[in-house]
């Protein structure tokens, strides 16, 4: 990172010297963050080149550098500010974090907004007004948006099935599943929206940019970029449905409703496009020539907000490591040596589904029967938590693999008496169904972490962040209770709360015990 010293001369001069010398500051910057966070950017272009989803971030630096360029007529010597120093810190405090319990939305998020920091801090106030658009279009290469996805599949699930009943086709929903008379339709994550809604986002915004001046305008047309690809999404997700049913499902199955379906898209595109024309702002205020640089005796006031923006940035990398250090491989062998008042082991009977939870320490599953009840306790534990051998990370979910033999019906909040002292806490509820439709399983779930019952992945992150600069020990667990269920959810639920309040105190003594031979 380095800042040339000023020098005057005719306004065109001044403008060519000043558009050597941002692209000079920019280069610097960059490269200076690359060379200290070169695994994370490493991990955002692998994202960039292997997720459809996110695939536009390929071109999001190149269209940056050409937005920089269209404005080279406008820019002066760089005047580097240590006002960004703040920002920057706190970006890099949040990289830190997320890089310690491996939250890779939030360090990629961080490693831009610290880069947009960066390059702000390093042209000055006027450049950075000057170069806004382009500094802050670079959030668009960050690969997040992915947490949308639960909420708008439930959108498009909603919609399609009232957009059926509608048009008069019966239909029988059951969570993000539905069933026509002549096949079966899911919502998956595919069929989300969210590449039809990042792509339009960043689309549009450049759009608005490029040819609107007045600040509402392009807030209009962004907000429509927002609209737009969710409602179309819902419309070709309806009419893929409704050409499956009307030709026996001939047309539209498999992947050709995918290709349909960015066909639909782009068509909706050129159209917001074609509407967006008609309100196009012609011309542009006339570019003002920078003004006159500094005198040189300022140059050196200049360097101390530059190794002060270079210290901050590199300073994260290097506090990681005191708390990154290699953790040999163990195991943990879970045994529950307490009985279950009430309740008799019974591991003939297996209801088949097993969450699917990787890299735990130690693994504990068995099945209890009082009567005709069945309740099937199942714990993954987790301790000196790394990537790979976390609680909380992609994939970790009550159904998954590359082929399930079970689907998510429904998923809401319970009460269960589950807390150390035995009173209800709110966990997790789901209703999970075999492929075939025959059999259906409730599922109660929850996280335990030192004591405590935790169902937010987000406040399981933060507790494990907060364990881990505080030098506590991150114990943690997954803990699921499974339910046959039949026509009657009520005794489901009487079952799982009845052995929650049996199990409650040897389940808490083996987690406890557990903790202590991790340690």
């Amino acid at each position: 990172m380095a800042a040339a010293a000023p020098s005057a001369g005719t306004p065109e001069q001044r403008a060519g010297q000043g558009a050597a010398a941002v692209a000079l500051a920019l280069a610097g910057t960059f490269v200076w963050l690359l060379i200290w966070y070169w695994p994370t950017a490493q991990g955002i272009a692998a994202i960039w080149w292997r997720s459809e989803t996110f695939a536009h971030g390929l071109v999001v630096l190149p269209i940056c550098a050409w937005l920089v360029w269209r404005r080279r007529d406008r820019l002066a010597r760089p005047q580097p500010t240590a006002w960004a120093a703040l920002p920057v810190a706190l970006a890099g405090l949040a990289w830190l974090l997320a890089r310690m319990v491996s939250v890779n939305a939030l360090e990629h998020l961080a490693f831009v907004a610290m880069l947009v920091g960066a390059l702000a801090g390093m042209l000055g106030w006027r450049l950075s007004r000057v170069l806004a658009f382009p500094l802050l279009f670079l959030f668009f290469g960050a690969p997040v948006g992915e947490f949308l996805m639960p909420v708008l599949m439930q959108h498009t699930a909603t919609f399609t099935v009232g957009a059926l009943r509608l048009s008069g086709v019966p239909v029988f929903q059951e969570g993000l599943h539905f069933i026509v008379p002549n096949g079966r339709w899911s919502v998956v994550e595919a069929c989300s929206g969210i590449r039809y809604l990042i792509a339009s986002l960043m689309v549009g915004t450049l759009y608005a940019y490029l040819n609107y001046h007045s600040l509402h305008r392009r807030l209009l047309f962004v907000a429509l970029a927002a609209v737009v690809p969710i409602v179309a999404n819902w419309v070709r997700a309806y009419l893929i449905v409704m050409l499956g049913y009307l030709t026996d499902n001939r047309v539209a199955a498999g992947v050709d409703h995918l290709v349909y379906g960015w066909l639909f898209f782009g068509v909706v595109i050129l159209l917001m496009f074609a509407v967006g024309a008609r309100w196009r702002e012609e011309g542009e205020p006339a570019p003002a020539l920078p003004a006159a640089a500094a005198p040189a005796g300022t140059a050196a006031v200049r360097w101390s907000p530059v190794l002060a923006l270079a210290a901050v940035t590199a300073a994260w990398p290097l506090l990681l490591a005191r708390f990154d250090a290699p953790v040999a491989a163990f195991e943990v062998a879970l045994a529950m040596r307490a009985e279950v008042p009430g309740w008799t082991p019974d591991d003939r009977v297996d209801p088949g589904l097993r969450p699917h939870f990787l890299g735990a320490r130690g693994e504990f599953r068995r099945s209890w029967r009082r009567g005709d009840e069945v309740v099937t306790l199942q714990v993954h534990y987790y301790a000196a938590q790394h990537p790979g051998r976390e609680l909380v990370m992609w994939g970790n979910r009550l159904v998954g693999g590359e082929r399930p033999a079970w689907v998510l019906l429904d998923e809401r909040g319970d009460e269960l008496p589950v807390a150390a002292d035995g009173s209800p806490v709110t966990v997790r509820r789901a209703v999970v169904g075999s492929q075939d439709g025959q059999r259906r399983l409730a599922v109660w779930s929850w996280y335990w972490m030192d004591g405590r019952v935790v169902t937010s992945d987000i406040r399981a992150k933060a507790l494990t962040a907060l364990d881990r600069l505080s030098g506590r020990a991150d114990d943690a667990a997954h803990v699921a209770l499974i339910v046959p269920l039949g026509d009657d959810e009520a005794s489901a639920r009487v079952s799982a709360q009845d052995f929650a309040r049996a199990a409650g105190p040897a389940l808490e003594a083996m987690l406890r015990q557990a903790a202590e031979m991790a340690r």
